[in-house]
C-alpha cells in the first residue's frame, strides 16, 4: 500500500512532464525518477541494516523497543487521518520541502530527475518512513540472503504502484483521473497503513522481549 505523499510526488511530476510531446521520453524520465527512489530507499535500509548490526545485543533490544513504540504511534496518527484529515498533525512532507519539491520538477533534465528522485525519497521518510523502519528492524533479527531478497522486494512493492501509475500515464490515462482517484483513496490508504503499522509495531515489541522468537 503506498503513501498518498509518494503517490501525489510522482502526479505532480508526471504533470510537469506532460508538456512532453514524446510520451517515450516523459516514460524514461518517470521511469529514472522511480528508480532513483528505489535505490535511495534500498541504500537508507541497507545503512540501517549495518548500523544494527554493529550494536550491542543489549542495546539493540532497547532500541527496538523505543522503535516499535514510535511505529505504534504513527500508526495511530495514520488512523485519526482516516476519521479527521488534515486535522492536527499528521504525517506528510512540510510545505516548505513540498515547496522545494515543486520548484525542481520546473527544471526538469535526465540527471536532475535522478536527483529529484534521491531528494523525494528523502524528504518523504516522515510519512514512508514508520513502516520501513518496522521491516528493517524485523530482517535485522536474522539477516541473511533470504532476509536481503526480501529488502529488494518490499522496496520494490513501495515503487510498484508509482510503476503502475507511470505506466498508465504513459499508456494514455489523463493524469486528472489519477488525481481524483487518489483523493477518493487518501483516506482508506491512511487507514490500512494505521493498521499495518500497528500490527509490525507490537510484533516487535514481542520480538523484543521474547516472546516471538525469528531466529
Amino acid at each position: 500500500m503506498p503513501y498518498p505523499c509518494a503517490i501525489g510526488v510522482l502526479i505532480l511530476l508526471i504533470s510537469v512532464m506532460s508538456v512532453f510531446k514524446d510520451k517515450r521520453k516523459m516514460f524514461i524520465y518517470g521511469a529514472l525518477y522511480v528508480a532513483a527512489v528505489y535505490v535511495t530507499y534500498l541504500l537508507a535500509g541497507l545503512g540501517l541494516l549495518y548500523f544494527l548490526s554493529i550494536i550491542p545485543l543489549i542495546v539493540a533490544q532497547y532500541v527496538s523497543i523505543s522503535v516499535a513504540v514510535i511505529i505504534i504511534a504513527a500508526g495511530l496518527i495514520e488512523v485519526k487521518d482516516y476519521f479527521w484529515y488534515g486535522k492536527g498533525f499528521s504525517l506528510s512532507i512540510s510545505p516548505e520541502r513540498a515547496k522545494k519539491i515543486h520548484e525542481m520538477t520546473k527544471r526538469i533534465t535526465l540527471p536532475g530527475v535522478i536527483l529529484l528522485g534521491a531528494f523525494v525519497a528523502a524528504v518523504e521518510l516522515p510519512c514512508t518512513g514508520a513502516p520501513y523502519l518496522a521491516i528493517i528492524l524485523l530482517l535485522s533479527q536474522n539477516f541473511n540472503v533470504t532476509a536481503f531478497l526480501l529488502l529488494l522486494l518490499y522496496n520494490l512493492i513501495f515503487v510498484a504502484p508509482l510503476i503502475i501509475i507511470l505506466a498508465l500515464v504513459a499508456g494514455g490515462m489523463k493524469i486528472q483521473v489519477i488525481k481524483r482517484w487518489k483523493q477518493m483513496n487518501r483516506a482508506g490508504m491512511r487507514l490500512a497503513i494505521g493498521t499495518i503499522l500497528i500490527i509490525l509495531g507490537w510484533l516487535l515489541v514481542l520480538i523484543a522481549s521474547g516472546i516471538i522468537n525469528l531466529a
